[in-house]
């Protein structure tokens, strides 16, 4: 299947304001774009990219004074199969780990492990090791905290989330990824798009999405505790050890966010004679 993936957000800056975006497709997906989902602004602004840290693509803009429009649209090819489940995938010891994924078993802004640890050993110490321990985290993150869009708060942490049993699908992955952390299974925190293909209404309003991948078995393996069941259609914008790597803007000065807009749809099949399927 192909994928329409695009955003549009509109900010008033009093001032000139530097920015530094995260909006383009993973590299990883690079393979499966057919329509580029190249940045634009308006007005049209000098543009820089670079690659982070982490290996996300950025871009740099310096916004003028009043009002910039940066929008993109896209198409990337997607398989249309669900997230994989792979309950054989086994936990390493911590000392089998690989070097590089080893700053994933460490606390981050938002994913206090030091505050969490006693309660997850209490929680998930007398379950199996592996696939069905991170999927007993995420099993308890699901029915822990009452998702509401009205209750985003871009400080929450992990620990907050847990006592205020309250958020966004962040705060289910900040949570998530922190107690997988304090059960020595390295986990990253991800974001990207993930529409409603697959899944019947009622629809929410579209957003980007937040969600997180744990090592096992010698891969990263995708969970999803706020939604909890393999989705279809999900697509990386960059990954982190939490939301303070990958978030959509940093704005450097003053600025007020007037509009934001996110959409995902499966493109509609089209016929040899160019007519819908």
């Amino acid at each position: 299947m192909q994928i329409r993936i695009g955003y549009e957000l509109i900010y008033q800056c009093p001032q000139p304001t530097p920015m530094l975006l995260m909006v383009n497709v993973h590299h990883s997906r690079a393979a499966d774009i057919v329509v580029p989902d190249h940045l634009t602004t308006d007005p049209q602004v000098p543009l820089s990219t670079y690659h982070d840290g982490f290996g996300n693509w950025c871009s740099r803009i310096v916004a003028p004074p009043g009002q910039i429009r940066i929008a993109s649209t896209g198409v990337v090819n997607d398989s249309g199969q669900p997230d994989p489940v792979v309950p054989e995938a086994m936990q390493h010891p911590v000392q089998d780990l690989p070097e590089e994924v080893l700053v994933f078993l460490l606390g981050s802004r938002y994913c206090e492990t030091d505050h969490l640890s006693d309660t997850a050993w209490r929680l998930f110490g007398h379950t199996p090791l592996g696939w069905a321990r991170v999927q007993a985290i995420c099993d308890f993150v699901h029915t822990h905290i009452a998702f509401n869009y009205a209750d985003a708060r871009p400080t929450r942490t992990a620990w907050e989330a847990f006592n205020e049993r309250r958020g966004v699908c962040r705060d289910f992955a900040h949570l998530a990824v922190a107690l997988c952390r304090c059960m020595n299974i390295p986990a990253r925190y991800c974001t990207g798009y993930l529409g409603d293909i697959g899944v019947p209404p009622p629809y929410g309003p579209m957003d980007f999405a937040g969600w997180f991948e744990a090592y096992l078995g010698g891969a990263w393996y995708t969970f999803d505790p706020r939604n909890n069941v393999p989705r279809i259609g999900r697509i990386l914008i960059g990954r982190g050890r939490d939301a303070v790597d990958v978030p959509i803007s940093n704005t450097f000065g003053p600025n007020t966010l007037l509009s934001f807009k996110v959409w995902t749809d499966e493109v509609a099949a089209t016929s040899a004679s160019g007519g819908p399927v």
